[in-house]
């Protein structure tokens, strides 16, 4: 795979995380007032993932380096680290809302 190429396929995963990122938040903010305060921190940890991706993401648009290795890495654990919170989320979005909500 040519490097652009990989770049180009990154960046369009972490779009697509930085959009799941925005959805539940958005779920979260259609919750009342005493189960959106008890997500407050993970509301806090989403909104530092989607700050981080949006750093990545403008990185690969606007350089893709030669040498990816310590970029891959920070951005592998990390997304370990967002795919935990995100589902940790979406079942405390699960048992705080009265009715249902797709994730």
């Amino acid at each position: 795979m040519d490097l652009k190429d990989y770049c180009g396929s990154v960046e369009a995963e972490l779009i697509g995380w930085k959009a799941k990122m925005y959805d539940i938040v958005r779920k979260i903010d259609q919750l009342g007032t005493e189960a959106r305060g008890k997500m407050l921190a993970n509301v806090e940890d989403l909104h530092i993932y989607i700050s981080e991706l949006e750093q990545r993401i403008q990185e690969l648009r606007t350089e893709c380096p030669t040498e990816w290795s310590p970029q891959k890495k920070a951005i592998d654990e990390a997304h370990v680290d967002m795919r935990s919170k995100f589902e940790e989320t979406l079942t405390a979005i699960g048992k705080s809302s009265p009715v249902s909500i797709p994730g």
